[in-house]
């Protein structure tokens, strides 16, 4: 690696476009119409007998077509996350919105005339379909619950002024809350990522006041929150159970990602399972705070007085030289990402909470944004970031309609990086405390990634079912706060105010049913990262094609051929089995003075 200086700083996205007004976007616009209007001109053409020459033309167009379509979309989303307070963003993100929706009804015509081709037909052309072949694949993965042109066009215009717009206003209604909290009795006013540095900081009093103020806000919005969660809900059903025709709301997010149901259910299931493997972790953290019983607001709480900053500079080469020591090939793509300015890390009023990384197009390098504080959560977030940026590079030999990873496998690399940044802290801190703060983070983060997940899910598919037999808002925090307390059972004690966790869940809104990808993810990853300590470096190459399948295959065949069987519970099984021998470490560690 190069001796780079990495600074704290907001992105640039000149590599989409220069701006939201320059003629290079309009001429984007304008680009797409003239793509539009020559790939529908090839509508006739369609036939079962369509020569493999024309058939191939036509999905260069698509190609293209979606290049384009895909810049335009994730500069106008990228704009908006950078702030949401930015009223040309935000009417950018609407313009794009429904350009782009009215386009994707004009090109309608070719998926469904592919989904509706006999099997003979479709298999000729799928031979000489190269890199498209699993897109194609799953487009008629979905012709039983396809509707017709006229629907299917009603429904993408539906879109654009509905759920969609539903879940831009949750968002831009929840990055506007101002959180209040006395520190040294001085009152701050936060972000809501600035408050959760106080929830996961080691005053006692702090993490409580934090949780409260944060409910106290959500609680206050609940009404409003919870009109537009129960929208969102209705819409999803009304589009994939009853028009759609699956079996069940999750059915379609497990369709969408290429799982049975069944493993779905047995993943959950495995989850509900073990929820003992927690709870020893909750007492035993109980007693490392010198506390009878575990509140909820201690959860996230470090174990030791360790306080520890790290730098941004310093966080990014530990980041850098924990991938390196993997794999250098990985470290080279994550430092793309600085080198591009291709990172945002400031932390500002009005910018999108929380982080993510977006992949636009292939051979353009991810864009990551996180919210930088400095404590060790934060340098484990960047570990996770930019494990998505690498796992997008790594595929962007693929075609644009088959280099994303699916949502089973897209917390791999992510997940994966966050443990090579933890063995690194581990292996080098000299600071005992430190180090148990670590040790105690990764059941801390275990949690949160696998059984806090696993029974959102569970809690979604209650409430779903709740607001389908119209359960007022009471009725669904009750039920959530029921869930809570199957969760932790007698190992916390859970108070009033987080029957209003749920309605700040943004996943909830945005992506009915994500949230169990997270828990698969980690377990997954569980069983990898094992299997790296046991093999070392002969591991590797089947970890990266893994990532450089991208999303090119059916998830469980990516699996499959890494010799990974996610269809029997003993798998997952296997992932707790691990998060246990953990807990068993840690207790058996002296308690401190």
């Amino acid at each position: 690696m190069t001796d780079a200086v990495f600074t704290q700083t907001r992105w640039s996205l000149d590599d989409l476009f220069p701006g939201p007004q320059s003629p290079e976007l309009e001429a984007a616009f304008q680009q797409l119409e003239t793509q539009t209007a020559a790939l529908e001109a090839l509508r006739p053409t369609l036939r079962d007998d369509l020569p493999e020459s024309e058939f191939q033309a036509i999905l260069d167009r698509i190609e293209r077509l979606h290049d384009l379509a895909s810049r335009l979309y994730g500069y106008a989303n990228l704009l908006f996350s950078e702030d949401t307070r930015n009223t040309t963003a935000q009417t950018l993100v609407a313009r794009v919105e429904q350009f782009l929706a009215e386009l994707a009804n004009r090109t309608l015509f070719f998926e469904l005339w592919w989904k509706a081709l006999p099997d003979a037909a479709a298999e000729r052309l799928l031979a000489v379909s190269g890199d498209r072949r699993y897109w194609l694949e799953t487009l008629r993965r979905f012709r039983s619950h396809t509707l017709s042109e006229p629907e299917e066009k009603i429904i993408n215009l539906k879109n654009v002024t509905g759920s969609s717009a539903l879940q831009r206003l949750y968002e831009s209604i929840t990055s506007r809350y101002v959180f209040k909290l006395i520190v040294d009795g001085e009152e701050k006013a936060l972000t809501r990522d600035a408050l959760m540095t106080y929830a996961r900081g080691p005053n006692p009093d702090l993490r409580a006041a934090a949780y409260r103020e944060l409910y106290r806000v959500y609680g206050e919005e609940a009404p409003i929150l919870a009109q537009i969660y129960q929208a969102i809900v209705r819409d999803w059903y009304n589009e994939q159970v009853t028009l759609r025709k699956h079996p069940s709301p999750i059915s379609a997010r497990n369709k969408m990602n290429d799982l049975p149901d069944e493993v779905v259910d047995t993943l959950l299931e495995v989850c509900r399972a073990n929820t003992e493997v927690f709870r020893r972790f909750f007492r035993l953290k109980a007693r490392w705070l010198g506390v009878d019983r575990l509140r909820r607001y201690d959860i996230y709480a470090p174990v030791t007085q360790a306080d520890k900053l790290y730098p941004f500079e310093q966080a990014a080469w530990l980041v850098l030289d924990s991938f390196e020591a993997f794999e250098p090939r990985i470290a080279r793509l994550a430092q793309r990402v600085f080198e591009q300015k291709h990172l945002d890390s400031e932390i500002r009023h009005g910018k999108r909470g929380g982080a993510f990384c977006w992949s636009a197009v292939p051979g353009l390098t991810p864009w990551v944004l996180t919210n930088y504080n400095g404590r060790t959560h934060d340098v484990a977030t960047l570990a996770h970031e930019l494990g998505h940026a690498i796992h997008s590079m790594l595929a962007e030999h693929h075609s644009v309609l088959t280099f994303h990873a699916t949502l089973p496998l897209a917390e791999t690399a992510s997940t994966f990086g966050e443990m090579l940044l933890v063995d690194r802290l581990l292996n080098e801190e000299p600071d005992e405390a430190v180090r148990a703060d670590l040790l105690f983070r990764q059941m801390d983060d275990a949690y949160g990634t696998i059984q806090r997940q696993a029974f959102f899910a569970l809690f979604e598919r209650q409430a779903h079912e709740m607001i389908r037999q119209d359960a007022p808002l009471e009725d669904l925090a009750a039920a959530y706060l029921e869930n809570l307390r199957e969760q932790f059972g007698d190992a916390v004690e859970l108070s009033e105010e987080f029957k209003w966790e749920w309605v700040s869940i943004p996943h909830f809104y945005e992506a009915p049913f994500y949230v169990y990808a997270y828990a698969f993810g980690q377990l997954l990853v569980l069983s990898l990262y094992q299997q790296y300590r046991r093999e070392g470096a002969s591991f590797r190459p089947r970890y990266l094609r893994i990532l450089e399948a991208g999303g090119a295959k059916a998830p469980i065949q990516i699996l499959n051929e890494a010799g990974v069987d996610v269809t029997q519970a003993a798998f997952w099984q296997g992932g707790f089995d691990v998060l246990s021998d953990l807990v068993a470490q840690l207790e058996a560690l002296p308690l401190p003075a």
